[in-house]
């Protein structure tokens, strides 16, 4: 199975796609849409929404996983965050592909084993479980593909609570 893991924003959109297959999980693309701030927010949007749709039909994933909106106190950047993520929503549907969603604190608690871990300690998990020679170059990256193996790791839990 393919996750795309996504860490939304509009400025930057980290994107992760892991792989599993049995009892392994590798990391096959990662990477940042990078929209530029002095560009239009519909033309951003806009951006990503091609990126995403470019992503899934290169990628096949079979699902989308998305951090939940956090609420910070600055409202504006929840906002753009939350266009976002709802261009998200509409490249998946479009695709035809579920979307699941992921709190900040079960990513830490799913990579980790912590629920207050911090995105050091976060990072570090996602390059050794998925072998990584280096953590990608931005942290959007690093979150979209925790966000992913989060839903590696909630699919297999619910596989074994079921039994």
């Amino acid at each position: 199975m393919r996750i795309l893991g996504i860490d939304p924003g509009l400025g930057r959109l980290g994107w992760g796609i892991v792989e599993e297959k049995g009892s392994t999980v590798k990391a096959v693309a990662f990477d940042c849409i990078e929209t530029p701030p002095k560009t239009p927010d519909p033309k951003r949007l806009l951006q990503i929404h091609k990126e995403l749709l470019r992503l899934i039909r290169q990628y096949q994933p079979s699902i989308v996983a998305v951090e939940e909106l956090f609420f910070s106190r600055n409202v504006t950047t929840a906002f753009m965050v939350g266009q976002a993520r709802g261009v998200v929503l509409l490249a998946s549907a479009e695709a035809d592909l579920p979307v699941v969603t992921h709190s900040p604190n079960q990513v830490k608690l799913a990579v980790t084993g912590y629920g207050k871990a911090d995105k050091k300690q976060i990072a570090q998990m996602v390059k050794v479980i998925l072998c990584l020679q280096q953590l990608p170059r931005l942290d959007d990256t690093t979150d979209a593909l925790a966000i992913a193996l989060t839903e590696v790791f909630s699919r297999k839990m619910g596989d074994k609570l079921r039994k």
